[in-house]
């Protein structure tokens, strides 16, 4: 299978999860501003224009961050990156996933924005404070946020979280926040993925 993905980009998610559960995999970089890759028009493989998109083997593909490390994870259930399906910490994981593509993800897409007027920034920083209170809260008590092991949602909210010094979010404010995302960016398979995508040596 191959991902699309940008450096550091929300594809980052499905590729760390990938590299957690050991599937083999193709790595196909995207210009998002082009919106072009090695291949021609990215627009010709995902008609919505962005990253993530998982070509399977048998040429269909998958988008949408919170599907696609579902997938993945399921590909290898010994593994552990999701509760089994039916389970009700199987919801649990979901309602994670969830929260924090609609409240946390797209709260920071008008941080990206150099037209986003200063008033609109700071509302959204307010929003992602409020939110961050509340991973701060579960984060206090768990090594996870589903515990003490680490799974596919962690991935999603590592990613998501490691863009906050770059739009001017001082994550310092939540040590448990903090403490989190140095406890992820320790496992193997995150270095792995890191280094991938030339975010680090």
């Amino acid at each position: 299978m191959k991902l699309y993905y940008s450096p550091g980009a929300c594809s980052m998610a499905p590729h760390i999860v990938l590299r957690e559960a050991g599937v083999a995999h193709a790595l196909e970089p995207v210009d998002l501003k082009t919106r072009r890759y090695k291949g021609g028009d990215y627009a010709r493989v995902n008609p919505k224009g962005y990253v993530p998109a998982l070509e399977l083997e048998d040429g269909q593909l998958l988008t949408e961050v919170g599907t696609i490390i579902q997938y993945v994870a399921d590909l290898k259930p010994e593994k552990g990156l999701m509760p089994q399906s039916g389970a009700f910490e199987r919801y649990r994981a979901q309602e994670w996933i969830n929260f924090i593509s609609s409240e946390i993800h797209k709260s920071f897409s008008p941080l990206w924005r150099d037209t986003t007027p200063a008033e609109t920034r700071e509302a959204f920083k307010e929003t992602l404070a409020k939110r961050f209170d509340h991973l701060s809260e579960r984060l206090k008590s768990n090594q996870f946020l589903m515990g003490d092991r680490f799974m596919a949602p962690d991935a999603y909210l590592f990613t998501v979280l490691n863009w906050s010094p770059i739009v001017g979010v001082d994550l310092s404010k939540w040590p448990a926040l903090m403490g989190f995302m140095e406890r992820v960016k320790t496992r193997p398979a995150v270095r792995e993925a890191m280094k991938d995508e030339g975010l680090v040596k």
